[in-house]
């Protein structure tokens, strides 16, 4: 079962929801798409420390081969090339990596080469096996990047993946979640938080997955984020309080569910309320 976790903006809770349901789970796989920022791996602190490049494909000019007809040129929806001074210049900074400048090239001029734009690291903690992706900076995108991460852990023969999504609702996360058997959405109660939250719960609806809330920094009275729930018929899977201990904790890098018999609980419980929901969710969606 792939259990995605997302949340509208950073900072309100998803590192720590869904380090601490890897944490609580038996064997387990947690894996970081947040992949600008990714921070799981400082609260698991993996050993055994494997590192890979991801690598995208970039083309190869032969000048003696080029005729300078701008095919490829006037091809490039990205402006990733350019023609000047008799010479096809390349700028691999803006390129896909989409190959179509090779296929519309009459001379073969154009051919490929491999250029890294970040790295996949995976290591062990306890029960969990941990994949973090770290894009390179300065790079447009990291779906290179989280594509690796999810399809090598496709083959996993584990009862559990978590997948830690990026913050928002763009193409990356996008390529988070699109495995997944249940999304589960972490907000703030904030009137800022709610407004994240829907945009969060307008992706999954668009995608039809099955999903669920999860409210933190709870503090009683006014709960935007909760109100929006209820109004839209939205499952509450669990709600975290505001706790100095757990702040405290979790600015340490402490995975609190195994620090914290209080903490290990709470996770386990939201764990087996998560389990029901996907149950649940994954059946209903089969019969739409």
């Amino acid at each position: 079962m792939k259990i995605a976790v997302l949340s509208g903006k950073g900072g309100t809770g998803k590192t720590l929801v869904s380090v601490n349901l890897a944490a609580v789970g038996k064997a387990s796989i947690y894996i970081d798409c947040d992949v600008e920022e990714p921070n799981g791996h400082l609260f698991f602190k993996p050993t055994n420390v494997k590192i890979e490049d991801v690598t995208v494909k970039v083309p190869v000019v032969d000048d003696a081969l080029c005729t300078g007809c701008l095919k490829c040129v006037d091809f490039c929806g990205f402006n990733a090339l350019a023609y000047a001074g008799g010479k096809l210049k390349i700028f691999n900074d803006v390129c896909h990596s989409c190959g179509g400048c090779m296929l519309v090239c009459p001379e073969n001029a154009l051919t490929e080469k491999d250029r890294a734009i970040g790295s996949i690291q995976n290591g062990d903690s306890g029960n969990v096996y941990v994949y973090s992706g770290f894009l390179n900076p300065g790079e447009p995108s990291g779906t290179p990047i989280i594509d690796r991460l999810i399809h090598e852990n496709n083959r996993k023969m584990v009862s559990m993946t978590f997948i830690d999504c990026p913050p928002g609702s763009d193409c990356t996360v996008i390529d988070s979640i699109k495995d997944a058997d249940y999304c589960i959405l972490v907000a703030e109660p904030t009137l800022f938080g709610a407004h994240n939250l829907k945009m969060v719960w307008e992706l999954v609806e668009l995608f039809d997955k099955p999903y669920g809330v999860v409210l933190n920094k709870c503090q009683g009275g006014d709960n935007p984020s909760e109100a929006f729930c209820i109004e839209k018929g939205i499952d509450i899977l669990g709600r975290i309080d505001y706790d100095k201990e757990l702040g405290e904790l979790n600015s340490n890098g402490e995975i609190v569910a195994r620090v914290s018999e209080k903490y290990k609980a709470i996770f386990s419980t939201l764990l087996e309320n998560v389990i029901k929901e996907a149950r649940h969710g994954t059946t209903v969606n089969i019969k739409r």
